[in-house]
């Protein structure tokens, strides 16, 4: 940055009179840069002008210096008051450097602080700084007066209206991530569960944050310790690895926003500071939640901004394409990552509980479980003689993730999971070194009742002889006479053909309909299209 002499105008003589009469020192007919320069650089000096300096000003000072000696200039005087536009002659006329409407023209006409435009990542960009050789001497505020210091809650007790209509707290997490753990095993899609808000990407971040997977690789022995844990611990080990992890980043992960160009921002410490604030509100206490969102805009707006930055982060909503640069969209970025944290990874984890004002409406209200809820792994499966099997969310999350692997998925209920073995199944298990007595030992233990006999006798056929039988579907021509398909093998569209059925009916390859019926209809005959109907 700048230094002080290079700071001060030195074609504008005035001004250096301003600072030197703000500053106490007698102005010496050819005042120059070079020479108020050294006087304001004199440390017992620079001391004294900070300590007689409003409060206000003061702390605005302090968070310059704390910022590294610069910050954007619309974050400075959003925070700390404008400052008047005026030339030399409005100026001196009007004397605004007399009665400064705000901590930052207090600043300003003493010298301490300067504006100028500086080069970043997102191009040039007007900052409020601290003249290079000026800032060792800007001493910090006392700690009495740091604004985080009180400890004081943030927000309010939220209203009866606010906590009416409670949600119920669950740790369906879990299941899910035993879910996609097995898609990912076995090299499928996650699925999107019908009962969460969370996307198949999000539950991905939980896996690699835990040390889960590689790259969405599962890590075997380390799946194998997860799924194996009690869900008390299994809990514990997720909020510990989400509370720490700098990849599991909230603010790209909440919908309806789009995100471009190389900036990037620190999710853990984002997190921290939310958990820190979090930390002083009293447990168990329903907490307004819109006033908790309110009050940290009021009082700490750049919590997730470096410098209080809000124009090189390029994000678009994607509702309307429109840019959110700038402090005005606040609340559709930094407002909806807190309530994104509370509503979204607290909730999941089960650390707190939510409520709405209105039935199915917005979350409204939020508390800290004092004792998280964790439910029971005593389910059991129903195996049915056609291959279909159910299993209870309750089952045992490593019985189940081994049970997806042997099956083909079927749609989700609430409360329970559906399979069904198939030859497909069977083979892809096989592929991955599984092996049919792994599976019916699994069905053995879980199972609510006998497997049925058939079923156990088909498993074991199988393991043996591999598939025996085989259901296809296939395009059938029939011709009214031997001598028509003689003449069509002799055609062109003989390499469409396929295995005869009979003299009179053959089977059409995949895709070639068209070109056999164009054949046809070259020989002379039309022929009749028979689909399902």
């Amino acid at each position: 940055m700048p230094t002080l002499v290079q700071t001060l105008p030195a074609t504008d003589p005035a001004f250096l009179r301003i600072v030197a009469e703000g500053w106490g020192l007698e102005a010496a007919p050819h005042l120059t840069a070079e020479i108020l320069s050294a006087s304001l650089l004199d440390p017992n000096l620079a001391r004294e002008i900070q300590e007689t300096l409003p409060p206000e000003a003061r702390a605005a000072l302090d968070a310059l210096r704390q910022a590294g000696g610069r910050l954007p200039w619309s974050t400075f005087v959003r925070r700390f008051g404008e400052m008047r536009a005026a030339g030399p002659a409005c100026r001196d006329r009007e004397q605004y450097y007399r009665h400064p409407i705000s901590p930052v023209e207090t600043l300003y006409y003493r010298a301490l602080i300067a504006r100028a435009f500086f080069d970043t990542p997102s191009g040039p960009q007007e900052f409020a700084y601290i003249p290079d050789d000026l800032l060792p001497l800007i001493l910090p505020l006392e700690e009495k007066s740091a604004p985080v210091s009180s400890g004081e809650p943030l927000g309010r007790p939220a209203s009866p209206k606010e906590r009416q209509h409670p949600l119920p707290v669950n740790d369906r997490l879990l299941d899910d991530l035993t879910t996609a753990l097995a898609a990912l095993r076995m090299g499928l899609d996650i699925p999107q569960a019908s009962h969460c808000n969370y996307s198949p990407q999000v539950l991905k971040d939980f896996l690699a944050a835990a040390g889960l997977t590689v790259k969405d690789v599962p890590r075997p022995e380390a799946v194998r310790t997860f799924l194996e844990a009690e869900r008390h611990q299994a809990l514990i080990l997720l909020t510990k690895s989400w509370r720490e992890s700098q990849s599991f980043n909230e603010l790209r992960q909440i919908s309806g926003l789009i995100f471009e160009g190389e900036w990037t921002n620190d999710p853990l410490a984002t997190r921290q500071r939310l958990l820190g604030w979090l930390g002083q509100l009293p447990r168990g206490q329903w907490w307004s939640l819109p006033a908790f969102v309110r009050h940290i805009k009021e009082q700490f707006p750049d919590f997730q901004r470096p410098a209080g930055d809000y124009d090189s982060w390029f994000i678009r909503r994607s509702a309307d394409g429109v840019y959110l640069r700038g402090f005005e969209h606040w609340d559709a970025v930094d407002g909806a990552l807190i309530r994104y944290m509370i509503c979204g990874p607290l909730y999941w984890l089960g650390m707190v509980a939510l409520a709405c004002a209105e039935e199915d409406g917005p979350v409204t209200a939020f508390r800290i479980v004092e004792k998280r809820l964790v439910s029971k792994e005593d389910g059991k499966l129903t195996v049915l003689s056609n291959g279909r099997i159910c299993a209870s969310r309750s089952l045992p999350r490593v019985s189940r993730y081994l049970l997806a692997r042997f099956c083909d998925w079927e749609d989700e209920k609430p409360d329970e999971y559906c399979y069904r073995i198939s030859t497909r199944s069977l083979k892809k298990a096989q592929e991955q070194g599984l092996k049919v007595s792994q599976l019916l030992s699994l069905l053995a233990k879980n199972s609510a009742t006998e497997i049925p006999p058939v079923l156990v006798k088909a498993l074991k056929r199988w393991e043996i002889n591999g598939t025996e039988a085989r259901v296809e579907s296939h395009v059938i021509l029939r011709v009214s006479r031997p001598e028509v398909l003689d003449e069509l093998r002799r055609s062109k569209a003989a390499r469409f053909l396929s295995e005869p059925l009979g003299p009179t009916a053959v089977i059409v390859k995949r895709g070639a309909v068209s070109q056999v019926l164009a054949v046809l209809t070259e020989m002379g005959l039309l022929a009749d299209v028979q689909t399902d109907s």
